[in-house]
């Protein structure tokens, strides 16, 4: 069986957006970005993916040209009234409203022996640490400070983690740190 592998990008100050929302001094060069190595060996060991709302709402319905092509579970409140675009026999959309422990178990379902990554939305995140979901983490530290905004680890203070460093990669300016979580 896979691993849940739980990734983000951050400033070196631990923020994912800045204090407006915005991501783009996080993601200078998203071409780059899809062509690194770090990111087609996550799309190539990625059966399937848990996906924060928020996330799904940044790229407004339409998943078209998404990296990952795999089963897509979307946590959520409330389900949208648009079908979302760029569905295939690959890359199918389910909208999970009960919770992070039923599209975790979704997704594990869907993925078979590949991986689930977990992506965006820091909500998401504190959610599946909270709940001993997260197998691995994979953070990008951005050589940049936001100096505000949203942080990743927020809301954690009674968590107890553990963390082994496994892998640490210098690509294209990018710091990519890789840390399993000891159980």
């Amino acid at each position: 069986m896979g691993k849940v592998i739980l990734g983000t990008t951050m400033s070196l100050d631990g923020f994912i957006n800045d204090r407006n929302g915005d991501v783009s001094r996080l993601y200078p060069d998203l071409d780059a970005l899809r062509k690194t190595e770090v990111l087609q060996e996550s799309i190539r060991t990625t059966g399937a993916a848990v996906m924060g709302r928020r996330a799904y709402d940044m790229a407004q319905g339409d998943l078209t040209d998404y990296e990952y092509q795999v089963p897509i579970f979307v946590l959520t409140h409330r389900v949208p009234h648009k079908v979302a675009k760029g569905q295939n026999d690959r890359l199918t959309i389910t909208y999970v409203t009960d919770g992070i422990e039923s599209a975790i178990k979704q997704a594990k379902a869907a993925a078979g022996d590949r991986n689930v990554t977990v992506i965006g939305g820091a909500n998401t995140a504190q959610q599946c640490i909270q709940a001993g979901l997260v197998d691995e983490l994979h953070i990008e530290l951005m050589p940049v400070l936001l100096g505000g905004g949203l942080r990743f680890f927020e809301h954690l203070a009674t968590v107890q983690i553990e963390l082994e460093r496994t892998r640490v990669i210098e690509s294209l300016g990018v710091t990519h740190i890789e840390f399993r979580v000891v159980k």
